[in-house]
């Protein structure tokens, strides 16, 4: 059986990203989230996805920039932000990810590994949810929009998806000046992409079905036994 969880990195990022990715969950199929909790929007993020139950939330990591790189500064900043999202949400994380996927780093992998583990929570890159980053619309500074195209997440349906868990992460959004960044129009139409009603007919088409990390334990239980 193919999973696909369909994952919005970003929550919490500014006012038109919580509200595109709110959209995308209750009217598209994004399944989960990641939530940054040291912004200006954060807060707001936790009450949107507290009234939406099917929502599952996991920690977006986002470090600081003058975070000096010592291992014992990075464990207490990620300890940090573990605590503030319990704060907002009410709940520990149902996964952990982190901004840029800066937890590749060599030496910062060992803190995320270790929070990961504490916690008894899915990383992404190190668990058995395969990861797929390509849907994505911008590369070298400039916008690809026909890789974020309903046409084009079609094709990774069909020809990119294994047996077993996939997260595909996905950046939808309004663009507003909440948030600067030059990923901005490729936001609002990954949007419309992951709206599309083809979307789910291609979902259909080649029998893979949508879930969330929520659903992951169970479901990995399910199919061991």
């Amino acid at each position: 059986m193919k999973y696909l969880i369909v994952n919005a990195d970003d929550f919490g990022a500014g006012r038109g990203i919580n509200r595109g990715i709110i959209e995308a969950h209750r009217h598209g199929i994004v399944t989960s989230t990641s939530l940054m909790v040291n912004t200006l929007f954060s807060a707001e993020a936790a009450k949107l996805a507290g009234e939406a139950r099917h929502l599952s939330v996991g920690l977006h990591v986002a470090l600081p920039k003058e975070l000096d790189g010592s291992l014992g500064h990075a464990r207490e900043e990620l300890q940090e932000q573990f605590a503030r999202f319990v704060e907002l949400t009410g709940h520990a994380p149902t996964h952990l990810d982190s901004h840029h996927n800066v937890h590749r780093d060599s030496q910062l992998l060992t803190c995320f590994v270790e929070l990961a583990a504490e916690h008894g929570l899915p990383l992404r890159e190190h668990s058995r949810v395969r990861y797929f980053p390509r849907f994505y619309g911008q590369w070298d500074g400039e916008s690809h929009l026909e890789q974020i195209s309903v046409a084009s997440l079609a094709r990774i349906f069909e020809t990119e998806l294994a047996e077993g868990f996939t997260e595909l992460s996905c950046h939808p959004g309004f663009a507003d000046a909440d948030f600067s960044t030059g990923y901005a129009l490729e936001r609002e139409v990954e949007l419309q992409t992951l709206c599309d009603p083809a979307i789910r007919r291609a979902l259909a088409t080649h029998s893979i079905q949508l879930v969330s990390y929520h659903d992951l334990g169970q479901l990995q239980s399910a199919a061991a036994a």
